[in-house]
C-alpha cells in the first residue's frame, strides 16, 4: 500500500471529511502513496481550499457526502458548475449514503467515482488512480484540441498576411496564443532587414525592432540547421541567449524552432520559454507552426518579387511623355495601384500618325503579370497598327486576330479615338471600354455610349462613330479603377464623373489632379486619365 502506481505522477488531493479520524485515514494512505493533501473538515472550507490561483488547484478531490453544511453532492455540483474547477474528477465517499439511488444521484450530480465505507485502501488509491488517469489523459486531449485549434489560426494568420510586419506581427503571436506563453521571433523581410519581434503572452500585441542581419545564421547554427533545410528545435541558455538579444523579454533558458524552406534563403526563428513545453504534443506543434511561418514568409517574399518584377515591366510598357500635337492640348495621369494590390493591365498611349493623333485608353481583363504582360503586347502592336496609318476600328480587328492566336481566352476594353485637328473631329471606336466623357463648351458633358464587344471574344467591330466638336470642347477617357467603388452602382459613379467635370477647373492639369483627388483614393487598382482640349 505504500507504494504509489507508476504510471500516475504524484497528485495534489483535497480531502473534505467532517470525521476527524477518516480524514486523518484517508491523509495517510494518500501520503503514503506520493501524493499530497489539503484536508477540510466541512464543504465551506473545502470551497475556500479551490480559491486559488490555477497552478495551486487540486488535481482531484475525495469528498464525504454527509458534511455538516452541505451535502457532499452539493459541493461536488459547485465544482462542476465553476468553469476554474469544473475540470477536478471527485470521487463521493459515504458510510451512510450507500444504496443504488444514492449512488446514482452522486455520479448524476458531479462525482468521477463513488465508494461506499468502510472502504479498503487498496481500492481507494487504485480508484484514485483510475480517476486521475482517465482525468489527464482528458485534460491532454483538451490541451491538445486547444492548440491544434491555436495551431489551424496561427496558420491561417501567417498565410493571410498582407506584408511582413503583419506577418511578423501573426507568427509572434501565434506562438504565444499556441503555448500560452510570451514569445519572441527574428525573421529577415524581403527588404533584406532583419528584425526582432515580442509578444507578452496569449493575445497580446507585438513589438518589433531591428536586429543584427547575421543573428539568424547564428540561430540557425544552434539545432544544426546551418544552411540546410527543414524545421528544428533546440534549447539555448539564458546567458547564451541573452548574448544574442540582450534587449529579449523571455526569461530563463529558451526553446527556439527554426525554419528554412530553400536553400540560401534566410530561416526563421520562434523562441518560447523551454518550460512552455511540457511533451513531444507541444514541441511538434511548435516545430509546425515556425514550419508554417517559414512557408508563408516565402511566399510572402516570392509574391513581393513577383509583384516588384511585375510593376517594373508594366512601368516601361506605359509612354513616358505624350506628343506634342498643334491644335489639341493634352494632360495625362497614372496612378498605380496600392502597393499591396495585384497588378493591373491599365494602359495608355498617343500616337502621331498620318491620319492625325491617336488617344488610346484600355485594361486587360485581370490582375496578375499575364495581364502586364499581355498590356505591353497589345500596346505594342496598337502602336505598329497605328503607324502604318489603319483607321481605328481596323486596328481594333487586327488586335483581335493578334489575341485569338497569341492570348486565347484574354479579354481587352480598348477605346480609341482618332482626331483630326484641323477639322476637330473625332473618330471614336469602342471595344466595350468605360465610354469617353466628351465636354462641349455650350452644351455640357456627355458620354458617348455607343460600342462595340470586348477585344478577344472573337467578334466583329464596327466603324467608328464620327463627332464634329467645336473649339473649346474636351475629352476625358480613364479606365475602370478611377470609378469603380465597390457596392456602389456603376451608373452613379459615372453620373458623379460627370457632374465633376462639369463643375471642376478648365485647365486640363486641374482637371487630372481634381479626378484624382476625388475618386483616386485608396483604390485597389491602377488609375489611367487622358484628357484633351481642342483648340
Amino acid at each position: 500500500m505504500t507504494d504509489r502506481p507508476h504510471d500516475v505522477p504524484p497528485a495534489t488531493v483535497l480531502v473534505i471529511d467532517d470525521n476527524d479520524s477518516n480524514r486523518y485515514v484517508l491523509t495517510s494512505w494518500l501520503q503514503r502513496a506520493g501524493h499530497l493533501v489539503s484536508a477540510a473538515a466541512t464543504g465551506a472550507q473545502g470551497l475556500t481550499l479551490v480559491d486559488v490561483p490555477p497552478a495551486a488547484l487540486p488535481d482531484i478531490a475525495i469528498i464525504d457526502v454527509c458534511l455538516p453544511d452541505m451535502s457532499g453532492f452539493e459541493v461536488s455540483e459547485r465544482l462542476k458548475d465553476d468553469p476554474r474547477t469544473a475540470h477536478i474528477p471527485v470521487i463521493q465517499i459515504s458510510a451512510a449514503a450507500v444504496s443504488p439511488d444514492d449512488h446514482a444521484e452522486g455520479l448524476r450530480r458531479g462525482a468521477d467515482a463513488y465508494l461506499d465505507q468502510p472502504v479498503d485502501p487498496g481500492e481507494l488509491l487504485a480508484t484514485v488512480t483510475a480517476t486521475l488517469r482517465y482525468a489527464r489523459a482528458r485534460q491532454r486531449a483538451e490541451k491538445l484540441a486547444r492548440r491544434l485549434f491555436a495551431l489551424n489560426k496561427g496558420t491561417l494568420d501567417v498565410y493571410s498576411a498582407g506584408d511582413f510586419h503583419s506577418f511578423a506581427a501573426a507568427a509572434t503571436r501565434g506562438a504565444a496564443d499556441l503555448l500560452s506563453c510570451p514569445a519572441s521571433a527574428v525573421f529577415l523581410s524581403p527588404e533584406a532587414q532583419a528584425v526582432h519581434t515580442m509578444a507578452d503572452g496569449p493575445r497580446a500585441s507585438s513589438r518589433i525592432h531591428s536586429a543584427d542581419p547575421g543573428l539568424l545564421e547564428r540561430l540557425a547554427a544552434a539545432p544544426g540547421l546551418h544552411h540546410g533545410t527543414g524545421v528544428a528545435v533546440s534549447r539555448i541558455g539564458h546567458r547564451r541567449w541573452r548574448s544574442l538579444l540582450p534587449d529579449d523579454h523571455l526569461d530563463g533558458d529558451v526553446a527556439i524552432a527554426v525554419s528554412r524552406t530553400k536553400r540560401d534563403r534566410p530561416p526563421i526563428c520562434l523562441a518560447v520559454p523551454a518550460t512552455a513545453l511540457h511533451s513531444a504534443d507541444d514541441e511538434q506543434l511548435f516545430q509546425q507552426l515556425a514550419n508554417a511561418s517559414a512557408l508563408a514568409l516565402e511566399a510572402l517574399r516570392t509574391y513581393n518579387e513577383e509583384h516588384a518584377l511585375g510593376l517594373a515591366l508594366q512601368r516601361s510598357f506605359l509612354p513616358k511623355e505624350l506628343p506634342t500635337v498643334p491644335g489639341v492640348d493634352l494632360a495625362f495621369r497614372y496612378l498605380p495601384a496600392s502597393e499591396h494590390a495585384e497588378i493591373g493591365g491599365d494602359f495608355y498611349e498617343a500616337v502621331q500618325t498620318v491620319n492625325g493623333l491617336l488617344l488610346a485608353i484600355g485594361d486587360v481583363v485581370g490582375h496578375s503579370v499575364t495581364a502586364a504582360t499581355v498590356m505591353g503586347e497589345v500596346r505594342h502592336a496598337l502602336r505598329a497598327y497605328a503607324i502604318e496609318g489603319h483607321p481605328p476600328h481596323h486596328i481594333l480587328q487586327r488586335l483581335e486576330t493578334l489575341l485569338a492566336q497569341s492570348q486565347p481566352g484574354i479579354t481587352v476594353t480598348l477605346c480609341l479615338v482618332l482626331v483630326t485637328p484641323g477639322e476637330r473631329r473625332l473618330h471614336i471606336a469602342n471595344a466595350g471600354h468605360i465610354p469617353p466623357l466628351v465636354v462641349d463648351p455650350r452644351d455640357g458633358p456627355r458620354f458617348h455610349t455607343p460600342h462595340g464587344p470586348l477585344l478577344g471574344l472573337g467578334l466583329p467591330h464596327p466603324p467608328p462613330t464620327i463627332l464634329d466638336v467645336a473649339q473649346g470642347t474636351r475629352l476625358l477617357m480613364v479606365t475602370d479603377g478611377l470609378i469603380e467603388v465597390r457596392n456602389a452602382s456603376l451608373d452613379a459613379t459615372l453620373d458623379d464623373l460627370r457632374d465633376t467635370v462639369a463643375e471642376g477647373p478648365d485647365d486640363l492639369e486641374d482637371l487630372c489632379d481634381l479626378l484624382l483627388a476625388r475618386f483616386g483614393q485608396n483604390k485597389n487598382d491602377d488609375i489611367a486619365v487622358i484628357t484633351a482640349l481642342f483648340t
